[in-house]
This record gives structure tokens, C-alpha cells and sequence, in this order.
């Protein structure tokens, strides 16, 4: 095929995806964000952009993996409730939504240096939902503050999505060296992102009052008088014409039963729960040292399927199957679209201006990698450009290598918060949010956008004074 008919055909199908993605139900075509990542994959090979072993091979299995393990582990730590646990610690003695927006923000960076920006997202979202439903206070803010912090806070690390695994892979950097060159960036960047939800949301989040729920425990203290009194009844119900004392008796003997019984269930409750929190305390520990990060998402999800001992099917079926399926759909149609050479020709173009030595080069270079992140994904950029951007800095001087990596890792992460689509983390959390139960919010792309076109460029910006 000839190369401009591959090309058009490819950026067409490419557009069909990047629309659906926007606007999912889009009256000409209401098929929804993962069956749109599947169309465009399927037009990249019916229009011969890419063979079916190309796009089958371009799906990377291990962040599918990675996706599907922590998926597990947060239905895991939901059971061992993590969350609640979690969630009091968001709440405990807060002075009011502005101080609880900066602890989701907070938690979220968090989470995310540690355990990828995409776990961080699939944990908080329903969670922070539910607290900002019991609270009555605007979900959108707090949606914002999760996605575009998770962003923040996974740029400090090499383990805290993708990306940043590729570059401390392909530039041999380590673990401290890496969180050196980049935390002060991620620090300031998450400060001034909090600055931005404030001035942005600050008549919203003064409007709203906190309402706790007070309710909660004594319900919980009333179910289990009426549990006890029940079982008392049932044992004067046995004989009624019993004596007094062997009704006494008899009273007194299911009480014991049941305080037995609640205390071996509590202790059984507290070692399942010491379990799912040591396999998850173990799972960091292995990415701290540098295990492989899929397999060992893995390997603590079936860890947990085997220490919970009972059939794993309703656990599994609380995975976000579609989810993974979109991103199949993803990885496709962005192969499709780098074989069109349009990613390649624009950075043939300005390498010239992309210098790392000067100012105006890295402002350049950063463009380069935002305009980059936003079309084609952060991950894709990284593959693209890791290498180029390296040799670039090179020729200048050795000393800028790293440099020049960090740069890299810090603006495809950081840009992730331009557009919805900018990063998976970000439709994490807007497919999260439509699908809660009882309390779907959607989160347009203009909706974000108002938000993340400043507090990308301030925090970009501000982040790339402080990268060494």
C-alpha cells in the first residue's frame, strides 16, 4: 500500500477512535469508549495499515497483566477492608472539604509512586465516591484531585506506571537516583495542583457542608441486641413450659455459643486480614527491589486466591473486564497510527530545536513529548522518543543522559493530565466514576480539560526548573 494511502487511512481510523474516546456517546455512533478502541483497531487492519500478527503482537501483555493483578489484590483489600479503613483516615477529624481534597490528593500521590497510578485509581475512585455521597460534597473536584495527583505522584518512581519503568530500564537508572531527580519536581507539582482545585472549586467546596454518617455503628450495635435477643427467644420458645432455671440455663449456654463463636470468627477475620495486608506489604517490597512489576501483581493476586481457600469466581467477576479489553483496542489502534510516520516525521522535524542544553530546547522537547503523550499515548512517546531524546543529549555531553531521560519521564507523565485521554489513569477514573453503583458521575472531556489545560502547564513548567 502506498505510503499516503496508509497514511490517511490510518489517521482516519485513528480520529474514529480518538472521537468515541471523547465523546463515547456521540449520537451518530452511542457504541461507547471500548468497543470505539476495538473499531479503530479492527480499521487499522481491514484498511492494511497493520497486519493481524502486528496487531496482536502490539498488545503488551504485561500491563495487561499489571492491570488484571492489582485489579485483584484491590477486590482482595476491599474484603479486608482496607478501604473503610482508608477512608476513616480521609475523614478522621477533617476540618472541611478543602482539607479533605487535600488528603485524596495526598493519598493519591502517594498510592501512585508506589503502586502504579493505575492501581491508585481503580482503588480511590468508588471509594472517595462514597465518602463524597455520605458528605454531600460535588464529586467532580475530588475525581480531579485523584486522577491528576495519581499522575503527579507516579512520575517520582520507576515503578509508578509504565513509562517510568521503560526509561529506568532503558537508561539504567536506579531506584533512589531516579526518585532524587524527580521528587522535588513531584512535590512542588502536587502542591500546585492542590492550588488549583482550591481557586477552581473553592465556591463549591465552601457551599458544602461535611454530614457524617453517625448511623453506621449503631445499626451495627442494633443488629446484634436483636441477634441475641432472637436466639434467647428461640431457646424460651423450645419449651414454655420449662422451669426458670432451665430457661436461665438455656439462655446463658447460647450466649456462650455465640460469644465462642463471634470470637473465633473475629480471630479468623483478623489473620485473613494480617494475610491480605502482608502479600500486598510484600508485593511493594518486590517492586522496591526491582522484581518484575507484572509478575509480581500476579503472583500476589493468586497468592490471595489461594489463602482465601474458597472458589475465586466472585472475586474475578469484581474485575473490570472491559477495561482490559479497551486497552487491547489501545495498544492496536496506537500501532496503527505510529506506521502512518506521522509521530516520526514531527520529530524529525524539531529534533533540530530540541536541544537539552538550553532553555529553549527543553521547552521544545517538552511540547514535543505533551503534543505526543495526548495523541498517541505517554507510553508509545516514551518507546518512540527514549532513545533519540538519549543519543540527542549525548552528543552534547554524557552528563546530560540522565537528565535528558528525566525530562522525558517527568512531561509524558505530568501531560497525562491535559486531556481526559491523556493518560489511562485518567479514564480509570471516568469509567469508574460513570459505572459506580447508585452513584454514577461523569466526567466530560471539557469538564477536565477547564482544569487540566492550566494545571498541566503550570506544574510542567514549574517541574522542569527543578529536574536534575
Amino acid at each position: 500500500m502506498a505510503a499516503t494511502v496508509k497514511m490517511i487511512l490510518g489517521s482516519f481510523a485513528f480520529a474514529i477512535f480518538w472521537v468515541l474516546a471523547v465523546f463515547p456517546a456521540i449520537p451518530i455512533l452511542p457504541i461507547g469508549r471500548t468497543a470505539g478502541s476495538l473499531l479503530a483497531a479492527v480499521l487499522m487492519v481491514i484498511f492494511q495499515v497493520i497486519t493481524p500478527t502486528e496487531a496482536y503482537s502490539s498488545i503488551d501483555i504485561s500491563i495487561l497483566a499489571l492491570l488484571f493483578g492489582t485489579m485483584v489484590v484491590s477486590v482482595y483489600l476491599e474484603r479486608a477492608d482496607a478501604f473503610k479503613y482508608l477512608g476513616k483516615l480521609l475523614s478522621w477529624k477533617s476540618l472541611g472539604a478543602k482539607d479533605l481534597i487535600f488528603r485524596v490528593c495526598l493519598v493519591s500521590a502517594i498510592t501512585s509512586a508506589f503502586f502504579t497510578n493505575d492501581t491508585s485509581c481503580i482503588v480511590l475512585t468508588q471509594m472517595v465516591l462514597k465518602i463524597a455521597r455520605q458528605r454531600n460534597l460535588p464529586p467532580h473536584p475530588f475525581l480531579l484531585a485523584i486522577a491528576s495527583s495519581a499522575n503527579i505522584g507516579s512520575s517520582a518512581t520507576p515503578i509508578g506506571n509504565p513509562q517510568n519503568l521503560i526509561i529506568a530500564l532503558n537508561g539504567d537508572i536506579s531506584f533512589w537516583p531516579f526518585l532524587g531527580g524527580i521528587f522535588p519536581a513531584a512535590v512542588v507539582g502536587l502542591l500546585l495542583n492542590y492550588g488549583l482545585l482550591l481557586c477552581m472549586y473553592w465556591k463549591q467546596l465552601s457551599s458544602q457542608k461535611i454530614e457524617g454518617n453517625e448511623n453506621a455503628e449503631i445499626t451495627a450495635e442494633a443488629e446484634i441486641t436483636y441477634h441475641r435477643l432472637n436466639c434467647q427467644e428461640i431457646c424460651l420458645g423450645l419449651d414454655m413450659q420449662s422451669s426458670p432455671y432451665v430457661l436461665e440455663n438455656l439462655a446463658a449456654l447460647s450466649n456462650g455459643v455465640l460469644e465462642r463463636s463471634s470470637a473465633a470468627s473475629k480471630w479468623k477475620a483478623l489473620i485473613w486480614k494480617s494475610c491480605v495486608y502482608l502479600v500486598t506489604i510484600g508485593m511493594l517490597i518486590a517492586l522496591l527491589m526491582g522484581v518484575n512489576i507484572s509478575w509480581t501483581a500476579l503472583t500476589a493476586a493468586l497468592s490471595l486466591m489461594v489463602l482465601d481457600f474458597k472458589d475465586a469466581q466472585p472475586c474475578l467477576e469484581k474485575v473490570s473486564y472491559s477495561l482490559l479489553v479497551f486497552f487491547c483496542g489501545l495498544f492496536m489502534t496506537i500501532t496503527g497510527f505510529e506506521k502512518t510516520g506521522i509521530p516520526s516525521y514531527l520529530w524529525e522535524f524539531l529534533e533540530p530545536y530540541a536541544h537539552i542544553d538550553h532553555a529553549s530546547g527543553i521547552t521544545v522537547l517538552a511540547l514535543i513529548i505533551l503534543i505526543l503523550s495526548n495523541s498517541i499515548s505517554n507510553v508509545t512517546t516514551v518507546l518512540l522518543l527514549g532513545g533519540r531524546v538519549a543519543a540527542s543529549a549525548a552528543s552534547i555531553s554524557p552528563t546530560y543522559v540522565k537528565k535528558a531521560w528525566l525530562v522525558l519521564a517527568w512531561v509524558s507523565t505530568a501531560s497525562g493530565n491535559f486531556t481526559l485521554v491523556g493518560s489511562a489513569a485518567n479514564m480509570i477514573v471516568c469509567e469508574q466514576a460513570r459505572n459506580a453503583p447508585n452513584f454514577g458521575c461523569n466526567l466530560s472531556f471539557f469538564g477536565h480539560l477547564k482544569f487540566g489545560l492550566p494545571s498541566t502547564i503550570l506544574v510542567t513548567a514549574i517541574g522542569l526548573t527543578l529536574i536534575h
